[in-house]
């Protein structure tokens, strides 16, 4: 796997690689932790738990954490931090601009949402915005 430095934020872009078990799971199957996958994280909000990990994932569906992989990779198109990454951004987006968290710094909402530190929350919010959470509150809050 090779990977290319962009900056800021030191943020490394993996190039996709090609993991043979990904094939081996049956449709059936896939298609069945597929809809727990995405009744866990997204109607749970279970990725605003900081610990949450593939493997509490999977053993709580029962299953190993290759298969977990591979249906997040070919369903999702992405692997399972940047899938829980992902809801954890849109949801300090939304808390972000909402009146009802203005008195919340940055950190506390990318505390709220999951992120278990601020570089870990604006390397995650920068790789999927392009720019930093400040930036983005500041031009999301005096736009109205």
């Amino acid at each position: 796997m090779t990977e290319k430095t962009t900056q800021p934020y030191n943020i490394k872009e993996k190039q996709e690689k090609n993991a043979a078990y990904r094939s081996l799971i049956r449709a059936e199957l896939a298609d069945e932790l597929y809809d727990k996958i995405l009744n866990i994280i997204v109607v749970e909000k279970r990725y605003r738990n900081k610990d949450f990990s593939a493997k509490e994932l999977a053993k709580e569906l029962s299953t190993n954490t290759r298969y977990i992989s591979a249906v997040i990779n070919s369903r999702f198109n992405t692997n399972f931090s940047c899938l829980v990454n992902e809801y954890r951004i849109k949801e300090a987006m939304h808390r972000m601009t909402d009146k009802r968290y203005a008195d919340m710094t940055i950190e506390e909402i990318g505390n709220l949402v999951g992120f278990a530190n601020r570089q870990s929350f604006y390397a995650s919010f920068y790789r999927i915005m392009r720019e930093t959470p400040n930036d983005y509150r500041k031009r999301h809050t005096n736009s109205r």
